[in-house]
C-alpha cells in the first residue's frame, strides 16, 4: 500500500453555534463540541483511507475557552500517525467571530479511528507520509501517544 501524505487528510469543518446548540450563559455545550469534534475526525480518517471508519478513543479534551450564540465553530483536523489499521487525528476547535473574522483556539483532542472493510472487520490503512518538520513531528508525538493508550488500555506498566 502506498503512503500517503498527510495533508491529503487534512479538512475544516465549521458549524454555526445556534441558540438550540448552547446552554444558559449563551455558550455551545461541551457535549456539542465533542460531538463535532468526532465528526471533524471521521472526514480527516476517511480521506487518508478511504473507508468507512470507526471512534476508538478520544484523549482528554479540556475547554481553554467558550464558543458563543452567534460565532462559529471551526474544526481543522488531519492524520497525525497510522498503525496498521488505526490512524490518530488531532482536531484544532476554534471561535470565530463572522463579523470580525478573530479566531480563537478552544480547544484540541486527539481521536483514534479504525478503518473497517465491507464486513465490519478493521482493515489495513495506507501508511502515513509526513512532509514538513511540524508533521514529522506530530507523527513521532503519535508513536508516543499510541503507546501510552496501549498501556492504558491494556493495563500495563
Amino acid at each position: 500500500m502506498k503512503a500517503k501524505p498527510a495533508r491529503e487528510s487534512c479538512s475544516e469543518m465549521i458549524e454555526f453555534v445556534l441558540p438550540q446548540d448552547a446552554n444558559h450563559f449563551a455558550n455551545v455545550l461541551g457535549g456539542k463540541v465533542m460531538h463535532w469534534v468526532d465528526l471533524a475526525g471521521v472526514l480527516a480518517a476517511q480521506r487518508h483511507c478511504r473507508k468507512p471508519v470507526v471512534t476508538v478513543s478520544v484523549d482528554a479534551m479540556d475547554f481553554h475557552s467558550p464558543i458563543k450564540v452567534g460565532h462559529l465553530a471551526v474544526f481543522q483536523s488531519c492524520v497525525t500517525y497510522v498503525s496498521r489499521t488505526s490512524m490518530e487525528v488531532k482536531v484544532a476547535v476554534f471561535s470565530e467571530d463572522p463579523l470580525t473574522g478573530k479566531r480563537n483556539q478552544t480547544s484540541t483532542a486527539y481521536l483514534t479511528f479504525v478503518a473497517l472493510d465491507k464486513k465490519g472487520k478493521p482493515s489495513p490503512v495506507p501508511p502515513l507520509y509526513p512532509e514538513t518538520p511540524a508533521e514529522k513531528a506530530e507523527c513521532e508525538a503519535g508513536k508516543k501517544r499510541r503507546e501510552m493508550r496501549l498501556r492504558r488500555v491494556h493495563r500495563l506498566p
